[in-house]
């Protein structure tokens, strides 16, 4: 009998690490999934959905434009600031009407006592929790005005989500079952609706320019630069490189799951014998250099550019290790560096 095993593609790879009932940035879930086709991307969300994995839109950029789509959510996203809606739409619009309607219904039963008659396969009551809850998902998809997707797309996107949690055998607690059903819902409309508007390729110019200001601050400086020097440099706010910084440690991870996942081609024994040689030699120049300085300094560059078989650390990171302040490792990284050119 033939046994057949699959490599898992480097999303699969990615997404595998991160906690069941956990939360994934939705910007670098775009930017994990730019290159992928559509049916990888969904593959990928129902991956996070059985894993209960929820993706935070709170860092996916506001939508820019000047169409009717765009001007509509700006008057949404207004509305719902100002707490007037749907007074504030005209009285034929679908969002009103809904509304409306749904203010209408009447609110009766206890949500818990009719999830248990749900679990019972009780029909009427899987109804009557439906109409007991839609005022949840019209929450959530107020939360979420203005930022791509339609009012009435997240409703109709949420209200799935929520059938969903009537449906299952979860024996949690409901209502925090139904929030989380909800709100990943909506949450995939809004990353799908994201990358059709280009935002991951937005994404991928915003990492390019990231890396050019690194490179060239780099040199410039003679260390590796701070956060708020390449903020300056990008004319960008601290917290939108420290996005793009997010967003590029998550290419790294794919880049490196990519290198795992393909398949090694065999050496042989005389490359193997070079590589091993040539890696030896490499270390032993490493280790002469490193021993100009003193030990901390030793350790502390060792730390900051992976030397000892784990990834580069940040100052941040390193001072954390060291009991050093950012400030002290970033001085203290240039003195030895410019010690060590000179040697």
């Amino acid at each position: 009998m033939m046994e057949f095993t699959f490599e898992q593609s480097a999303w699969e790879l990615v997404l595998s690490r991160c906690p069941v009932g956990g939360t994934l940035s939705a910007a670098r879930f775009l930017t994990l999934m730019e290159q992928e086709s559509e049916e990888a991307l969904e593959d990928a969300l129902a991956f996070l959905d059985s894993r209960d994995i929820l993706l935070d839109v709170a860092d996916l950029p506001d939508p820019v434009g000047s169409g009717e789509t765009a001007q509509r959510l700006r008057l949404e996203k207004q509305l719902v600031a100002e707490g007037s809606l749907p007074a504030g739409l005209e009285e034929n619009d679908p969002l009103r009407l809904y509304l409306e309607e749904l203010a209408a219904i009447p609110v009766c039963g206890d949500p818990k006592l009719l999830a248990q008659r749900c679990r019972a396969g009780d029909a009427q009551a899987q109804e009557q929790l439906m109409d007991r809850m839609l005022s949840r998902v019209v929450d959530h998809a107020f939360s979420y005005a203005g930022r791509g997707v339609l009012l009435m797309d997240l409703i109709q996107e949420g209200s799935l989500g929520l059938w969903k949690a009537i449906l299952s055998e979860n024996k949690g607690d409901f209502e925090t079952v139904c929030d989380r059903c909800i709100r990943r819902a909506m949450a995939a409309c809004m990353v799908i609706q994201a990358r059709e508007n280009g935002v991951g390729q937005r994404m991928r110019q915003a990492l390019e320019d990231y890396r050019a200001a690194d490179e060239r601050l780099l040199a410039d400086l003679g260390r590796n630069p701070t956060l708020e020097e390449i903020a300056e440099a990008l004319h960008i706010t601290l917290e939108e490189t420290e996005l793009v910084a997010q967003m590029l440690d998550a290419v790294r991870t794919v880049s490196r799951a990519k290198e795992a996942a393909a398949p090694k081609e065999e050496s042989s024994e005389d490359e193997l014998a070079v590589e091993d040689t040539a890696y030896f030699q490499m270390r032993q120049r490493i280790s002469e250099l490193l021993s100009t300085l003193d030990a901390e300094d030793a350790k502390l560059i060792s730390l900051r550019y992976g030397l000892e078989g784990g990834l580069p650390l940040t100052p941040e990171e390193t001072a954390r290790k060291l009991g050093l302040t950012p400030n002290e490792v970033i001085a203290r990284e240039a003195a030895a560096l410019s010690k060590l050119r000179n040697y």
